[in-house]
């Protein structure tokens, strides 16, 4: 199946108010549209994960996570320009909508938020993600295709059945040419220029 096959199917689940499987630049994913509260409580449910731990989302560009955070700081900017693996940051002031409200999409939804009110976000090395969240015009989640407290699967053949049958729709497993297998890297930026890695 061509890829623009797949990525149109995709974005239709996705813009439905679905969940995906999916290959992202470190591995295989379970995805939403990032400001959907209903789709984002779905991927929890899946997982059978708490819905007070925070999601990475993807976004397609520097110009996208400006749209969802208050401020980027240039510490971002410049990593972002000469980064050259898998690498998420966490963007403190993210522009969530309030809880039990209808989606909107100029804010990302309530349920993807850290309790302080941050975001991780990954501008992903795939082109494949890339372009689905360009084409969708938002972040999408990205959570690891296992359920909680499992081990991360790194291909298609290592996901649970119960994960394949959960989501809406799955991506063939010979999308995954991009994936390394491995997870992102996960960095903390202050507004006052504080850099902590969280994980390396």
């Amino acid at each position: 199946m061509e890829k623009e096959t797949i990525l149109k199917q995709a974005l239709e689940v996705l813009r439905s108010g679905g969940v995906i499987l999916y290959p992202t630049d470190t591995v295989w994913g379970i995805g939403c549209d990032a400001t959907d509260p209903d789709a984002v409580a779905r991927v929890f449910e899946i997982k059978h994960r708490a819905d007070s731990k925070a999601l990475v989302l993807l976004a397609s560009d520097l110009d996208m996570v400006a749209r969802y955070v208050k401020v980027i700081p240039q510490m971002a900017i410049d990593l972002v320009e000469v980064n050259d693996s898998p690498m998420t940051l966490i963007y403190p002031g993210a522009i969530a909508g309030e809880k039990d409200a209808a989606a909107d999409r100029r804010r990302l939804a309530w349920n993807v938020i850290a309790e302080d009110g941050s975001v991780g976000i990954r501008i992903p090395m795939s082109e494949f993600c890339r372009q689905l969240s360009y084409k969708l015009g938002r972040p999408l989640v990205s959570t690891s295709a296992n359920i909680s407290g499992e081990p991360t699967p790194q291909r298609f053949t290592d996901i649970a059945e119960e994960i394949k049958s959960a989501v809406d729709y799955a991506c063939p497993p010979k999308t995954d040419t991009e994936s390394t297998g491995k997870a992102s890297q996960i960095i903390f930026i202050g507004l006052d220029g504080e850099v902590k890695i969280i994980r390396a």
